[in-house]
């Protein structure tokens, strides 16, 4: 798959250059406005200057690529779906979708006018864990979910030495949302939608906080979610104060319960009588091996997307209404029902 790059201050293009020569897209392009960030990341990967463009709507005109994928500020992602949905090329953007609802219907009314695909890439998409657990409550293993705790995050963005361009991203809450809200507080709002095949929450009650506001002094550190189902309740920790990172899942349902420890462990117990099991599972296959790979089989066909898959436009786009939900409610200081 011809593929160009979007932005290069989001960490987690290094991940692209790194799988360069591991799979069957070849980088066509690279839009990136800060000289210097280009040319660092020329240096650093051995990039050919003639792939750098600092124009967006030339490089997509002139390289033709089939997709791009994303990785400047979350703000951005609005701007580059509106340069590539007329020109037919799809997109894939680091979590989440957007900054706003707005912005996020306005990216699946292009999709869909287009006729574009538009994923958005979290790391535990990936988790053969996550799958397990959601393949054993559609099996109705673990009954009705009743509860669900989605514990996101690490010591902080600046603790773990995340470069400046990125740091800078994370901090301005125009151009990510908001602090450990959204960076971490996505993360489970993406699962529960998921395993609830779309449901949206009947309310969202948050709370922020800034435990560490000589470092973080523009935006929050620390959010807790809260979503309310009918019938079933979802807790979100998004953290930028862990001990040490973590990306773990909880689901207890009606008979049984199962914890996605890390991205291959699980701990399950589906009877009352019996003892917990503890799991150790392979991880996902190709495409799974990695997004890139797994963009290019969705673009190229070979891969066809669940209604409700983790990657995709419905989830996610419900994703930024519960985010943006909890962001009222934590500046409101009350719950906020939605429509």
């Amino acid at each position: 798959m011809r593929i160009a790059i979007a932005g290069l201050s989001h960490g987690h293009v290094d991940w692209f250059f790194n799988r360069s020569g591991k799979s069957d897209n070849v980088l066509v392009g690279i839009y990136e406005t800060d000289q210097a960030l280009a040319n660092k990341y020329a240096k650093r990967y051995n990039i050919d200057q003639k792939l750098f463009y600092n124009d967006l709507n030339k490089m997509l005109d002139e390289v033709k690529p089939e997709a791009v994928s994303a990785f400047g500020a979350i703000s951005d992602h609005i701007a580059i779906v509106r340069a590539c949905a007329p020109r037919k090329i799809h997109v894939m953007v680091e979590k989440p979708l957007a900054t706003t609802f707005a912005d996020a219907k306005e990216i699946q009314a292009l999709a869909r006018q287009h006729s574009i695909y538009v994923l958005t890439n979290y790391e535990t998409s990936w988790y053969a864990s996550n799958q397990h657990v959601n393949q054993l409550a559609e099996a109705g293993k673990l009954g009705e979910i009743r509860k669900v705790m989605v514990n996101d995050g690490h010591q902080g963005p600046k603790e773990i030495g995340v470069s400046e361009e990125f740091l800078e991203i994370l901090t301005d809450p125009a151009k990510n949302g908001a602090g450990a809200l959204f960076d971490f507080g996505c993360y489970g709002a993406n699962l529960m939608t998921w395993l609830l095949k779309g449901e949206k929450p009947l309310s969202v009650t948050a709370v922020v906080h800034q435990n560490k506001p000589h470092v973080y002094k523009n935006v929050d550190d620390e959010a807790t979610i809260i979503l309310q189902y009918p019938n079933a309740q979802c807790i979100i920790q998004g953290s930028w104060n862990w001990t040490f990172p973590r990306k773990d899942m909880e689901v207890y349902g009606t008979k049984g319960y199962a914890l996605a420890v890390d991205a291959t462990t699980v701990h399950q117990r589906l009877a009352a009588g019996s003892p917990e099991e503890v799991l150790k599972l392979s991880p996902r296959p190709h495409p799974y091996t990695d997004p890139f790979s797994l963009f290019a089989s969705v673009v190229k066909g070979r891969l066809k997307q669940d209604e409700f898959d983790l990657y995709g436009l419905p989830v996610n786009v419900t994703v930024v209404e519960i985010l943006e939900a909890a962001k009222a409610s934590a500046s409101l200081n009350k719950t906020v029902f939605l429509e």
